[in-house]
């Protein structure tokens, strides 16, 4: 007896939905929870702990096998409680949006105990893959990001679809994934050049031309950010913020912010930290 099944299917491009990193996560000690947003879609699935996520101002309590998706351009963070570290694993997706029954929000938390062996055997897949470093492992986390999405979105309310990045020059892409991931070390035009494989001033100016603001005020920028979340977020003084976001000093910190806002630090935290009016 001879059973045949025909596939007869559209599926999108291989290209166009790209895993573009992975990473396990677990709360110590040193934990920086700093509200910010992705250009690309972020899956977290907690694995044990307890804690609470920040999704544009709204906190959520989260435990092991919640699944927060959260799509671009959308603001969150994430908190642990200490006596139940919280331990999560998260992929950063490219190309793709979820769409969830509420219209109008981007981000979604999905209970998947029923899918915790499933979930987990995938994820931990990519994990060993990745570290491995294997000949064909991007294949292969690219093969195993698929078979997760196409899981999810059959077993939850969700839907997906294919997002059409605007055409940007790659080297521009790169140096602006690298600031935005980076943004509080030591970044000069020298090293984003060195990153990109391009001259420097090629970089400058193609920049300039995509983003409509050079390299450098787009890193400052987004450190001042960053800065103004941890202003009102949080109560640690310039010192603290200006070491946290790269500056060199808490006086040019203050000076940079001026310039960026038309307000001092302390300016803007009182006017906009809660209880500090």
């Amino acid at each position: 007896m001879n059973t045949r099944y025909d596939l007869n299917m559209e599926v999108p491009p291989r290209e166009a939905v790209r895993l573009l990193y992975i990473s396990k996560s677990r709360f110590g000690g040193d934990w920086r929870s700093v509200p910010h947003t992705h250009a690309c879609t972020e899956m977290f699935y907690c694995v044990s702990g307890r804690g609470q996520f920040n999704i544009e101002g709204k906190l959520f309590d989260v435990a092991p096998d919640d699944l927060i998706i959260v799509n671009p351009r959308v603001q969150h963070t994430e908190l642990s409680y200490q006596t139940y570290p919280l331990e999560y694993i998260v992929l950063g997706i490219d190309g793709a949006e979820f769409l969830f029954n509420e219209k109008d929000l981007g981000y979604t938390m999905l209970s998947c105990g029923m899918m915790r062996e499933e979930l987990l055997f995938l994820m931990r897949m990519l994990l060993r893959e990745i570290d491995s470093r294997a000949d064909g492992c991007e294949m292969v986390c690219q093969d195993i990001l698929e078979v997760l999405l196409v899981k999810i979105v059959r077993e939850a309310a969700v839907s997906m679809r294919i997002v059409q990045p605007p055409s940007k020059s790659k080297e521009c892409a790169a140096a602006k994934r690298y600031i935005d991931e980076n943004f509080s070390e030591n970044i000069t035009l020298d090293k984003l050049a060195e990153i990109t494989h391009v001259n420097k001033y090629y970089l400058s100016h193609t920049f300039q031309r995509e983003y409509n603001t050079s390299p450098i005020n787009y890193l400052f920028n987004r450190r001042i950010t960053e800065s103004k979340a941890l202003l009102t977020s949080t109560d640690f003084s310039l010192t603290q913020i200006s070491e946290q976001m790269g500056f060199s000093s808490p006086a040019y910190f203050s000076q940079s912010f001026r310039r960026f806002t038309g307000q001092s630090p302390l300016e803007y935290r009182r006017k906009n930290q809660p209880g500090k009016k």
